[in-house]
């Protein structure tokens, strides 16, 4: 049997078992045909070293592993069901693995639009409405401590006392850590549960609560807040979250010369590879600046 013939009846199946869009058969058809192409062989004989050969061509010309292991993909379910329908009696492509797929790199906010964040809220704080001095906290207590946001909106009011300069935390798997607290952030925090004292409201035991069921803050509001600050500060609401001031806590620490374990311990992670994540942040940066801003290059 030919090939463009045994595309056609893995293609028809597709179409009509699987309901796949006209865009993803074309995108399955020009996968296969490319390693018919490569290869020269037909469907019906490839072995298991045809398609080690071809993976190993695709590697070589620079494709990205996402792209190689797409392709991969669609020889698998090519060959299963040339297998299952009894068009052949073997599968080539059951042993063979696929390229580790490159993990991107987290998203990170310049020092400078931190400051820009931090400073906004501060001067918010200088109104001393309730919900501005807790946005202020927040924004800093986030950046000083590298919390993850579920850690910090369900702190108890008694983690943090006027003198604190460690604040002890319950992160995954109920593993707790200390982390450093910095001036600012404890001086934000003082203004903000000086603030909360004074209303009215029922005591709680979160250091920031809330009237919704959870009694504390939710982490979608907390997002909310932070992109509204962000427009006020004049960054970009897209480049601003917990999770993201949390990668810059981390990155911006590595970058001025932190121990590698002591960003360990203070993320809470239990293995170190997690957190040399950030590390090839800082890699890619520095590649970054090379290639744009050395006399040499090209740009």
């Amino acid at each position: 049997m030919r090939n463009n013939d045994v595309l056609d009846q893995f293609l028809e199946m597709l179409a009509a078992e699987k309901g796949r869009a006209q865009n993803s058969l074309l995108a399955y058809e020009r996968d296969l045909q490319d390693f018919a192409s490569v290869t020269a062989v037909s469907f019906m004989t490839a072995d298991a070293e045809d398609i080690r050969q071809y993976l190993a061509v695709l590697h070589k010309s620079g494709l990205k592993p996402n792209t190689i292991a797409r392709r991969l993909s669609a020889l698998r379910q090519l060959f299963l069901f040339l297998y299952r329908d009894g068009l052949r009696t073997d599968n080539p492509a059951t042993n063979i693995e696929s390229p580790r797929k490159a993990k991107p790199l987290p998203k990170v906010l310049s020092e400078s639009n931190v400051d820009r964040l931090l400073d906004t809220a501060e001067s918010f704080a200088a109104s001393g409405k309730l919900e501005d001095l807790r946005l202020h906290a927040l924004m800093e207590t986030l950046y000083a401590t590298g919390f993850r946001i579920s850690e910090l909106v369900t702190l108890p009011r008694r983690s943090v006392g006027a003198d604190s300069v460690m604040i002890m935390v319950k992160g995954k798997g109920g593993r707790e850590r200390m982390v450093p607290l910095g001036d600012k952030a404890r001086r934000a925090i003082q203004a903000y549960v000086y603030a909360l004292d004074k209303t009215k409201g029922p005591a709680s035991l979160y250091l920031f609560p809330s009237r919704g069921a959870e009694g504390h803050l939710t982490r979608r509001r907390v997002g909310q807040l932070m992109k509204d600050l962000a427009v006020a500060a004049g960054v970009m609401p897209s480049t601003v979250s917990p999770h993201i001031l949390r990668h810059a806590f981390a990155t911006h620490l590595l970058e001025n010369g932190a121990d590698l374990r002591a960003v360990q311990q203070m993320l809470g992670h239990a293995d170190i590879s997690t957190t040399q994540i950030y590390t090839h942040v800082l890699e890619a940066r520095m590649k970054s600046l090379v290639l744009t801003k050395h006399p040499l290059s090209d740009s």
